[in-house]
């Protein structure tokens, strides 16, 4: 892999023209300015400094002087990019080998020690252009280097020792290009895999927040002091909160998701409860871990939205009421039948006076009764399977409205319904929902007030972010006691001498089977009963 991803970057090393290879050009061009600088203020020092310059100093001060206006238009034309990088790279290393080539010259050959200046120059071509061509750099300034020493030879200017220090000179710029491009090969390799490993833990990022943004358990991050630094979806919509939720304290967001935090830390095996947010009808089971191992360390909350397991535990349940159900059936709607029609019977008899006659009403009246109670059970039993779907919100409102209505022989003005106006879709059995909001229906006509219009009122809230609308079902007669509130939903609890108390039992019954919830709300104009649905992104367990 390391081996592929070096070939690569070798070949396409300068042509590319990567952010980091005009950089590094960027600093190759500072070190010509400098140098283009002290070379050009040496001209101008009254007592010029030896060697430079010392054979021909005007040819010297003219050849610094264009070598620091190149440096300069070196630094425009690396700001705009143009020409390309490799015409910049060839244009900058030879035009760098040609001058100081030349001012070693006019300083007096090698002996000067200015050659050693191209040793730079190769090993910044080496860096930048890949094998052949840093080969190629380092031949031509050993060829500059060499010319001059022959030029100087040729024109008596100096012994013919130069030509070792000028061979040493050229083995020392092909050494410098080998080992430039062993280094540019190995810092390409590193900065492909570099490159590679970044582009992996950005995706990687990017997927953990995706799973932990649409994951159904919430996800809470807590700083030392308590300060919310993040929240996935799920948690937000478990506290009825906006997103982002950053830089408020959980004291603020959930007082008793809090307290039990405080709790926690104080003793790590405390056992932790289910709360109930005020403001949605769902219940959550928090879990704690420590971010790091000291104490100050943040916190991760885990909450657990336990509606799944309710409906996995109601699906049992009802496996076992059915078969109990059926037993009851058989075991007691035979007799009942008998005395039933036995009652029916006898209060044929032309001879009863009328308190007997009152007596087998009663019989007859209490039989219904319980034959209506065994008729609840085995309905509710038969419950266990749900055909949920998607369900248009309000479109299926308006046609129950017209239904209820008809069926009740309401006017328009008896039933109001609020809805935002735009299409709220739920999943839901649509049979089930109707019998619930039938049931709520029926009873809130039946406590309501009959001189005022509406008599009841159906409101619509998408809920937040659209994943977890709710109906309020609101009648405007006298509100439910405290007392009561709290046994509404107990299976044979009513107020009424004629009533079975399995209504609203059922009712929250079939709202679990859909992972929704049936809560009452104390409202100042009445009563009122919501049902909030379930996230959407949740899938039924069967």
């Amino acid at each position: 892999m390391t081996e592929q991803t070096a070939t690569i970057s070798t070949r396409t090393g300068a042509a590319s023209g990567s952010n980091l290879t005009w950089n590094a050009l960027r600093f190759l061009n500072i070190y010509r300015l400098l140098l283009a600088g002290i070379l050009f203020s040496s001209t101008l020092l009254e007592t010029p400094l030896k060697p430079f310059g010392e054979y021909a100093p005007q040819f010297f001060s003219a050849l610094s002087a264009f070598y620091l206006v190149f440096a300069v238009t070196c630094g425009f034309a690396l700001l705009w990019r143009w020409p390309p990088l490799r015409h910049q790279i060839y244009i900058q290393v030879l035009v760098d080998i040609a001058a100081i080539t030349l001012l070693m010259h006019t300083s007096g050959g090698v002996d000067s020690g200015l050659g050693i200046l191209l040793v730079v120059v190769v090993a910044g071509g080496g860096l930048f252009m890949p094998g052949r061509t840093a080969m190629f750099f380092a031949a031509v300034a050993t060829l500059s280097t060499l010319s001059e020493s022959v030029y100087v030879h040729w024109q008596a200017l100096a012994l013919p020792g130069n030509y070792t220090l000028a061979g040493m000179l050229g083995a020392s710029y092909f050494a410098t290009a080998i080992l430039t491009q062993y280094l540019a090969r190995s810092a390409r390799a590193s900065e492909a895999l570099a490159a590679q490993r970044a582009a992996d833990l950005a995706n990687m990022q990017q997927l953990t927040e995706y799973i932990i943004d649409r994951m159904q358990t919430g996800i809470m991050v807590l700083d030392a002091r308590g300060t919310v630094r993040l929240m996935n979806e799920s948690a937000a919509h478990m506290f009825d909160l906006p997103r982002p939720a950053a830089a408020r304290t959980l004291d603020q967001i959930a007082p008793d998701l809090a307290q039990q935090l405080h709790t926690w830390q104080q003793d790590a095996q405390s056992t932790t409860k289910i709360i109930h947010p005020a403001s949605v009808s769902t219940d959550i089971l928090p879990r704690f871990a420590r971010l790091g191992t000291e104490t100050t360390s943040g916190t991760l909350i885990f909450l657990e939205d336990v509606s799944a397991i309710s409906q996995q535990a109601q699906h049992l349940k009802l496996a076992s009421l059915g078969r109990l159900a059926a037993s009851i059936a058989h075991e007691i709607r035979n007799p009942l039948g008998a005395i039933s029609h036995a009652g029916q019977l006898l209060s044929e008899s032309p001879s009863l006076n009328a308190e007997d006659a009152r007596l087998t009403d009663i019989v007859c009246d209490q039989s219904q009764r319980m034959n209506k109670i065994i008729s609840n059970v085995l309905q509710l039993s038969r419950r266990d399977h749900t055909h949920q779907a998607d369900v248009p919100l309000q479109s299926w409102l308006e046609d129950f409205i017209a239904q209820f209505v008809q069926n009740y022989q309401l006017t328009g003005e008896d039933i109001a319904i609020e809805h935002p106006g735009n299409g709220i879709m739920v999943h839901i059995d649509p049979g089930q929902l109707h019998q619930v909001l039938w049931n709520l229906c029926e009873n809130g006509l039946r406590y309501s007030d009959l001189h005022r219009r509406p008599r009841l009122k159906l409101r619509c809230d998408p809920g937040p972010e659209s994943t977890a609308p709710h109906i309020d079902v609101i009648n405007f007669g006298p509100s439910i006691t405290p007392e009561v509130a709290q046994h509404i939903f107990e299976p044979f609890f009513t107020t009424e001498q004629s009533g079975t108390g399995l209504g609203l039992y059922i009712a929250r019954e079939l709202c679990e089977l859909n992972q929704a919830r049936l809560n009452y709300i104390p409202v100042p104009e009445g009563s009122c009963f919501r049902i909030t649905f379930a996230d959407r992104r949740r899938k039924p367990l069967m």
